[in-house]
């Protein structure tokens, strides 16, 4: 046994280690801590990756547009042989008669994205000029009054214009309104975003548009309770959990440690294996599963998971009257909006009925057509 080989997990040193399986010499046993574990080889610079449980030289088992997954083919891979030891005996009886549905060996996922493709999305260039609008500016605030912050239908919007303030608008301009605020809300969304938590929440839901599934990622803050990130996508794959992660970051400092709560979706830990690739100080995530706190990790942040999840109660009721959207820009604009609203229009209570992202501008204005039409003005 060389000097300089130590144990991987309790870090004893040779004098504390034995080779577990004799004149083969490759298996080393910890005396301490029992840990087993092989001694780094000397691998081949043709390959690419290695395991790091075993070193052995990894192959490429699968090969799709957006990732390349190598696999470690050693069947006395200490990575291997723990995950076999950790499967019951009902799961061992269906490995042995049926096919293994089991991933036992190590894997690691070579993602292939590229940073042009990894973009928020954006809403589209507005179709109304509002500066250029028949209505006034504090019609449209009032509008937007309405139709957001009260989570009223496009047609009752119209309606209680006409009935109550005999402004006569139709339910189409009440969309094209908000798209074309939508268009510089966005802007107004990243910059006043403001730095985030520690610990940030994250969900995904479904939404319809022209009757498909599109799902809407959103990212909380902790404490200040702002909505750090919002992306749609027609998928939940890992790219937009990528897209939603990179946006919840983006204004973290660059000594901050920062941990991630979502579900089970296996898109997030994939998400963060590929961002911390290139991200300083690492994400760490933690998974909250089911209902249930069936496992420590689950009891221990449950809290926060319910922060996220208590979010998208808040905006299922802000697109519930809309009753699906008939494009993806309608979609979205009201997501934006809706953030708007959530971050510096909405009171809250648990902060004192403070909104989320104060800012200075607002804060003499009472009324909250009022603070629409401020809004609109910084943006434009």
């Amino acid at each position: 046994m060389t000097e300089n080989v130590y144990c991987p997990q309790c870090n004893a040193p040779s004098k504390f280690l034995y080779f577990n399986d004799g004149s083969k010499r490759s298996q080393i046993r910890c005396k301490v801590c029992s840990n087993l574990f092989q001694q780094a080889k000397k691998t081949s610079s043709k390959s690419k990756f290695f395991c790091p449980h075993c070193h052995n030289a990894l192959f490429t088992w699968k090969h799709f547009k957006d990732v390349i997954i190598h696999k470690c083919c050693n069947d006395n891979c200490p990575h291997r042989l723990s995950a076999l030891n950790k499967l019951n005996p009902a799961e061992k009886l269906i490995r042995t008669k049926l096919l293994p549905h089991f991933k036992l060996n190590y894997q690691y996922r070579e993602y292939l994205y590229q940073p042009s493709e990894l973009k928020l999305s954006s809403p589209d260039k507005p179709s109304v000029n509002l500066a250029k609008s028949y209505n006034s500016i504090n019609t449209i605030a009032l509008i937007l009054s309405f139709y957001v912050s009260f989570a009223m239908s496009a047609r009752k919007t119209a309606l209680i214009m006409y009935m109550i303030f005999n402004i006569r608008v139709s339910h189409k301009t009440v969309l094209n309104y908000a798209s074309s605020a939508a268009h510089y809300c966005h802007n107004f969304n990243l910059k006043n975003k403001g730095s985030i938590d520690n610990i940030s929440a994250g969900d995904e839901t479904y939404i319809k548009i022209l009757g498909k599934y599109f799902y809407t990622f959103f990212f909380i803050s902790s404490k200040s309770r702002k909505i750090s990130s919002y992306h749609l996508s027609d998928t939940r794959n890992p790219k937009p959990a990528i897209i939603a992660m990179n946006e919840a970051i983006r204004t973290a400092k660059d000594d901050q440690q920062i941990t991630l709560i979502t579900d089970g979706n296996p898109s997030y830990p994939a998400g963060i294996h590929f961002i911390n690739q290139s991200h300083d100080p690492k994400l760490s995530h933690k998974k909250v599963i089911g209902l249930q706190n069936l496992d420590s990790e689950s009891t221990e942040f449950r809290p926060f998971k319910q922060l996220i999840e208590r979010l998208m109660r808040t905006f299922k009721q802000h697109i519930r009257p809309a009753a699906g959207f008939n494009s993806f820009n309608g979609a979205l604009a009201l997501i934006i909006l809706f953030v708007t609203h959530y971050n510096f229009l909405r009171p809250h209570m648990s902060l004192d009925y403070n909104v989320p992202a104060p800012l200075e501008k607002l804060q003499n204005i009472s009324t909250i057509q009022g603070k629409w039409a401020k809004i609109l003005s910084l943006a434009a």
